[in-house]
């Protein structure tokens, strides 16, 4: 395909798509020009019957700007002309705003769908990248764990890396999850975010923005923001929030990360949610032991069999909920067990804390509160209630919301790794790493190992050990001790009064 070609072609998706109109072809026939560095464009030129796909044009554009010099050949400056050029065909922010809220009159999924299919079709959500995500399920006591080998960002080059050094340092935007994100041509440190658009919801009376991912992690994997940039806090007001959406978007949970480092998300400097439309593991997952709160009568609570330590609440009235959860909040941050290695405090720095995540239950409103605990030691450096040593061969990054729930976040490196663990399994020249030597010894020992079923032994085993990472991160174990450790939390509760 040609340069004109893509071009023409560009402009006639977006027409036939109604994402431009016809009296505007020209204009933007010349912005798309300039972003690509051409002067001119065969007025001849047809649009190609049938059009292409709009990425495979997209592709053509930015390569293009490739060969005639326009941009230099580096992942970071393909993503800003990527996001320049579909910003073309994306409305303005008022525009989306307003098309999402009267879409919402009629229907919030409506509302929803439409701002998702726009954020897909623009290439926000980097649809292709995440497809090349490995992912598959893993059978346990406790129901199917997701996992996920994180194969949708690209890396930067060593070139990229090298010039990102001499760049000026920049507070603007001031993190990823600032409103000012929206447009934002991006740079060699920042994303380009020219086709980005976010909704603004009122929530508690605070204007707040609502957005996708762009590497989603599962269906509709969306960003609840504060307008204001301003540090993660889990109070009190976080649950009310958590709930306001939830109120707004029932189709839809949203959770927060604890606030705290390890056990806390990677952006601990803006306050932020996450959200969207898919069932997790752990909300599946059954109340093994119930339990009353005797000044929240209204408020069903129970304890959750699941690998970490969860209380699950449940009650028709939103606000005496927010106050059951904020009163636990309360207890569990101030709650020490030496018995069972919970310290609430270390030279005044604190340790508890919770990630909760808060869905509709048809009129019902409930929330689980995941108990956490940052404290390191001597024996566990990283963390105590942290993916232990003998697990970080797979995964040693912290445990943030989304793996709480039994969605395991791998990285990239285990693609390649995995290959190698395979070849020794299957006594095949290899260089497997080191530190899954004991690991894949283990399973060689404990599997008759086949061409046919190597593959399934080792998401087997992965599955296995990120069961084991989930373990590790829980405070309260899956022991009968460990059982007995988190009733006398549970009594503690029910003697106080909130």
């Amino acid at each position: 395909m040609s340069m004109d070609q893509a071009i023409v072609d560009f402009i006639a998706i977006g027409l036939t798509k109604g994402l431009l109109q016809r009296m505007d072809s020209i204009y933007w026939t010349n912005r798309l020009l300039s972003l690509v560095g051409k002067k001119e464009v065969e007025l001849k030129q047809k649009p190609s019957s049938p059009l292409p796909p709009l990425l495979e044009v997209l592709d053509q554009l930015v390569e293009g700007a490739v060969e005639n010099g326009t941009i230099e050949e580096m992942q970071s400056e393909r993503d800003i002309l990527e996001a320049e050029i579909m910003d073309i065909l994306t409305p303005l922010p008022s525009k989306v705003n307003t098309r999402f809220w009267s879409l919402y009159e009629e229907d919030p999924k409506k509302a929803t769908d439409y701002f998702y299919d726009l954020s897909r079709e623009n290439n926000y959500i980097k649809t292709r990248s995440i497809a090349k995500n490995i992912a598959f399920t893993k059978a346990t006591a406790f129901g199917d764990l997701e996992i996920t080998i994180n194969l949708s960002k690209p890396e930067k080059d060593s070139r990229q890396i090298a010039m990102q050094r001499a760049l000026p340092s920049s507070s603007y935007p001031a993190c990823m999850l600032c409103m000012e994100n929206e447009g934002y041509e991006g740079n060699l440190n920042h994303p380009g975010r020219a086709n980005h658009r976010i909704i603004r919801m009122n929530v508690n009376d605070e204007t707040w923005g609502f957005q996708y991912s762009p590497y989603a992690y599962y269906p509709e994997h969306s960003i609840f923001l504060s307008a204001k940039h301003r540090p993660m806090l889990v109070d009190q007001t976080a649950y009310r929030n958590l709930l306001a959406i939830v109120e707004t978007l029932p189709h839809y949970f949203v959770g927060s990360n604890a606030g705290l480092p390890i056990v806390g998300g990677s952006i601990l400097s803006h306050d932020h949610y996450q959200g969207g439309r898919h069932t997790f593991p752990m909300e599946k997952a059954e109340v093994m032991y119930s339990f009353d709160l005797p000044a929240f009568s209204t408020v069903q609570a129970g304890i959750v069999k699941w690998p970490m330590s969860v209380i699950r609440l449940n009650s028709l009235d939103k606000e005496e909920l927010v106050q059951a959860a904020a009163f636990i909040l309360n207890e569990w941050e101030g709650y020490s067990d030496e018995d069972a290695d919970i310290v609430a405090f270390s030279n005044g720095e604190p340790h508890n804390a919770i990630t909760p995540i808060a869905r509709r239950k048809g009129a019902a409103y409930e929330i689980d509160l995941v108990l956490r605990n940052n404290r390191t030691s001597t024996a566990f450096p990283d963390g105590i209630f942290h993916p232990h040593p003998k697990v970080q061969h797979i995964k040693k990054e912290n445990i943030g919301l989304i793996e709480v729930m039994g969605l395991a976040i791998l990285p990239p490196r285990l693609k390649p790794e995995l290959k190698e663990v395979a070849r020794y399994l299957l006594d095949q020249p290899n260089e497997m790493k080191d530190y899954h030597k004991e690991w894949a010894v283990m399973l060689k020992e404990s599997n008759t190992v086949t061409a046919e079923n190597v593959q399934e032994v080792i998401k087997e085993a992965v599955g296995e050990v990120f069961l084991e990472v989930l373990k590790d991160a829980g405070v309260y174990k899956t022991t009968e001790e460990g059982k007995t450790a988190f009733l006398r939390f549970i009594e503690k509760l029910q003697k106080k009064e909130g």
